[in-house]
């Protein structure tokens, strides 16, 4: 025969103070690990939801991202005329770009420097991009020339990327004439013509190409085929899975931040937890030795007492929810230790944080009621009815 439920909830209620005391430590641990873990959400969703199946990403072979990676013009050339999976326009002209990339140290706006992504491109990738970039300031930059359009994100953050603002790269001055936005990755990035860009920024070809594939094509086909090919040997990603790849060293960072911060704040809820469960076994100890004379046994007082622990994480794990979803959505950046770049991103409380927040809750709850929960069933009940 179990306790009435009811017994647990008016024990809670009796002892309100410590009650609120408990319910408050574990929701503000929760709420630091839940931040934690929605900042981590929000930088892996940037990429992995703007990545495209049906575009690929073609580096050289051993490359882990397209900054350490580089064609010569001659072979990017060639792989984009010569792989058949690439996708044709109208004009029989391949729907592929050649790409540049460099991270470059720029002043923040609140002060400090930091990484910013230049991409030098072809008209292609505006193709390409259709329906996932848009002009909302100024006007594009015209190929040629060295004018540059920068990301919305960058506008406010970064110096000098105003519309009619000059960045200075290398020796060669470009004008800022437009300002893009976009939900992926590269709305961080700065845009300017492939050849102006190559020559400003003394690089020898481009990083990556940039290609739209054959409806029906198998990425992994073509991508163990191009891999050891003699004349244009290549690595290929789908888009999706390239930046996804972007993600990791910094997705490891911050899970292992929340999990350290959870071990640390999470001691202190569960002896605060278990303080308050101790102090409620004191306070209730002739009540457990009636419910033990009167036919209840050790299993139903164990399982009463870690339902009353369970309550007590659960109703902390709502209050860390609550406090954390205020900062749903509020943009933010950081260094991604893939690119070294910084990449602005906003946080994000997904359906797997809320669930995360909750089972840590109740874990806390779980270890902070353990220790009284034995306590209680043990006691015999002559020794409870003599406590006072």
């Amino acid at each position: 025969m179990l306790v009435p439920f009811s017994y647990n909830l008016r024990s809670l209620f009796v002892r309100r103070a410590s009650t609120l005391l408990t319910v408050f430590a574990i929701g503000a641990t929760v709420a630091v690990v839940a931040g934690v873990l929605a900042l981590q959400q929000g930088f892996a969703l940037l990429y992995t939801e703007s990545g495209r199946e049906d575009l690929v990403v073609f580096l050289r072979p051993g490359s882990t991202n397209e900054g350490d990676s580089i064609f010569s013009r001659d072979r990017g050339l060639k792989l984009m005329k010569t792989v058949p999976e690439i996708a044709m326009d109208e004009g029989q002209q391949p729907l592929a770009s050649l790409e540049c990339y460099l991270a470059v140290r720029r002043f923040k706006m609140t002060g400090g420097e930091t990484n910013v992504a230049i991409r030098g491109v072809q008209p292609m990738t505006f193709t390409l991009r259709e329906g996932e970039l848009e002009i909302v300031e100024g006007r594009n930059f015209q190929p040629g020339a060295d004018e540059v359009i920068v990301g919305r994100k960058l506008v406010d953050r970064i110096q000098d990327c105003h519309i009619g603002d000059v960045i200075q790269l290398n020796t060669t001055p470009f004008k800022v004439v437009g300002v893009f936005a976009t939900d992926a990755s590269f709305d961080s990035e700065i845009w300017g013509d492939l050849d102006r860009m190559l020559q400003a920024l003394k690089r020898y070809g481009p990083n990556r190409v940039l290609a739209k594939l054959v409806p029906g094509t198998d990425p992994e086909a073509l991508a163990e085929r191009l891999l050891s090919d003699r004349e244009v040997p290549a690595k290929v990603l789908t888009e999706r899975e390239y930046l996804s790849s972007q993600t990791k060293q910094l997705s490891k960072i911050l899970v292992f931040l929340g999990a350290f911060l959870g071990v640390i704040m999470g001691i202190a809820a569960v002896f605060t937890a278990t303080n308050t469960m101790l102090s409620a076994l004191a306070a209730r100890s002739h009540e457990i030795g009636i419910l033990l004379a009167t036919g209840f046994r050790p299993v139903p007082i164990f399982l009463s007492f870690m339902l009353e622990a369970l309550l007590l994480g659960l109703l902390g794990g709502g209050v860390g929810i609550l406090m954390t979803l205020p900062i749903n959505g509020i943009e933010t950046g950081a260094m991604n230790f893939n690119t070294f770049t910084e990449v602005a991103f906003a946080f994000r409380i997904t359906p797997q944080v809320l669930v995360r927040a909750i089972l840590f809750a109740l874990t806390l709850g779980l270890l902070g009621g353990a220790l009284p929960a034995w306590r209680a069933a043990r006691l015999s009940p002559t020794e409870a009815l003599r406590r006072t």
